[in-house]
């Protein structure tokens, strides 16, 4: 995948007629928490505010954390989570998970956050009609890190996930352990040799396998299928992605066994086949109750490279053995693994339907189902934020201009986007259609043609028939 090396930055696509209008909130790399609007206009910045991701609550109230742990000793393991007001002050502030007494570092409390967490009242940490998440009291579910060894996987030490359950004072009152249910993954002997020898290992800490790395934790909430008496889909029950396993799961509340999965093989059967290889996934979730597509599961399958198994020609060891060169945003029946909606680069309407360079984003990502039908994608790696109809067509588009200073991109983890109402410290904006640039036509200024200087036709040459014809085909050829 190539980019160009100039492009527009912004938002450089808005139909006002057929967009869900609001605010967008997305971490712009080092800077901090940014809120625009429809026009990309950046309304509230909360600089320093990290996000992994933000999240905006009603009345202007935002969530991320204030730090990371040192890259020598952790991996994605932030200090705390935090939620400020308008205004940057801290309302509520939970760090006390482990602490830590990292060499060289003085000793404290960390969260170990990452990745997702979920207050009380709304399932999925997006706007959802009549679930408004609760701001000044109510638990908060929170993804988190825990090191740990288990000889059912590997001798290795494992950085390995842990959700758990804290009081709007901070007690912890419930924790799941991922390890803990191994044996229900279904993983073949294939996947456990790998698994065995290399979890995944990261440098950090001397050595530690990140073996599921789960990056997406969500509650289900009301939906249809418990209400017809499937028990698998219990509103408390949770649903969670493995980004190196290709894992789909939900895990009752109550037992903390898996009820429900697809992955870590997508061939065993003609529903899974279907259904296709799912790969490297981001912000898995059931859709809330009162949105479009109610009860399906919506996720951004990223492709690029995850999985455990027989080794192949892209991954001689079985280490990242299923690969794809493609993105994937795929809404579907949990019951059925029915494809209900998709949107991949032949629905972007791109020649080929595996056009990587069009629509590819091999890490981070996420997709948020919009009250009128739309959905709003992130597609991480090239700071892409689009939004969509149930017909495909491109409404909105943001490209963010922040890049960081580490690393050589403008990487957006995920956005999110609430209603006008939820920020009332801002007048309702003035919202502004922005036609797309005719690329063929633009030119940067400098570089502009003065009329075209000399012209030659070529005899003997065939007009091109598209994808499938040779551009040339002279007569003459000996």
């Amino acid at each position: 995948m190539t980019y160009p090396s100039i492009y527009p930055t912004g938002v450089t696509i808005y139909n006002p007629e057929k967009s869900w209008s609001g605010y967008t909130v997305f971490q712009a790399k080092e800077l901090g928490a940014l809120l625009i609007n429809m026009n990309g206009v950046e309304v509230q910045l909360w600089k320093g505010l990290h996000g992994f991701p933000n999240k905006i609550f009603p009345g202007g109230y935002v969530l991320g954390h204030t730090g990371v742990r040192s890259n020598a000793f952790g991996m994605q393991d932030y200090l705390d989570l935090v939620q400020l007001d308008w205004d940057g002050n801290i309302v509520w502030k939970f760090d006390q998970y482990e602490y830590i007494e990292d060499p060289g570092d003085k000793p404290r409390w960390m969260a170990r956050q990452h990745h997702d967490y979920q207050r009380a009242g709304n399932p999925v940490g997006y706007y959802v009609p009549g679930m408004d998440p609760q701001i000044d009291k109510g638990n908060t579910l929170i993804l988190c890190h825990k090191n740990l060894k288990n000889s059912k996987i590997s001798d290795k030490t494992l950085l390995d996930d842990t959700i758990i359950e804290v009081t709007w004072k901070g007690d912890i009152v419930w924790e799941w352990t991922c390890s803990d249910h191994f044996d229900e993954y279904g993983f073949n002997e294939a996947a456990k040799n790998i698994l065995s020898r290399n979890p995944n290992m990261r440098a950090a800490g001397g050595g530690m396998g990140d073996w599921m790395h789960i990056n997406s934790m969500s509650i289900l909430g009301p939906n249809k299928w418990y209400d017809a008496g499937d028990e698998r889909f219990h509103p408390d029950n949770i649903i969670w992605d493995g980004r190196e396993t290709n894992i789909i799961a939900i895990i009752s509340k109550d037992t903390g066994k898996v009820v429900w999965k697809v992955g870590p093989e997508y061939d065993m059967s003609d529903a899974l086949k279907k259904l296709g290889w799912i790969i490297g996934q981001h912000h898995a979730h059931m859709i809330p109750r009162g949105l479009p597509g109610e009860g399906n599961i919506l996720v951004f399958d990223n492709g690029g490279w995850a999985g455990y198994g027989v080794p192949n020609p892209g991954a001689p060891t079985g280490a990242k053995n299923a690969l794809r060169d493609y993105s994937r945003v795929l809404e579907f029946d949990p019951t059925t693994l029915e494809i209900v909606w998709q949107y991949t680069p032949a629905e972007a309407g791109f020649a080929m339907p595996t056009d990587a360079d069009h629509f590819y984003s091999p890490f981070i990502s996420g997709a948020q189902r919009l009250p009128n039908g739309n959905t709003l994608i992130t597609e991480g790696s090239g700071g892409r934020i689009i939004e969509v109809t149930a017909d495909h067509e491109l409404v909105w588009e943001y490209i963010s201009p922040y890049w960081g200073t580490a690393h050589k991109s403008n990487m957006v983890y995920r956005a999110y986007r609430v209603p006008y109402e939820w920020i009332p410290q801002l007048e309702h904006p003035k919202e502004v259609a922005i036609e797309p640039i005719d690329v063929t036509k633009f030119r940067v200024p400098g570089s502009e043609p003065e009329g075209r200087q000399r012209e030659t036709v070529v005899e003997g040459v065939q007009p091109y028939q598209g994808s499938n014809a040779l551009c040339v085909a002279s007569t003459d050829v000996k």
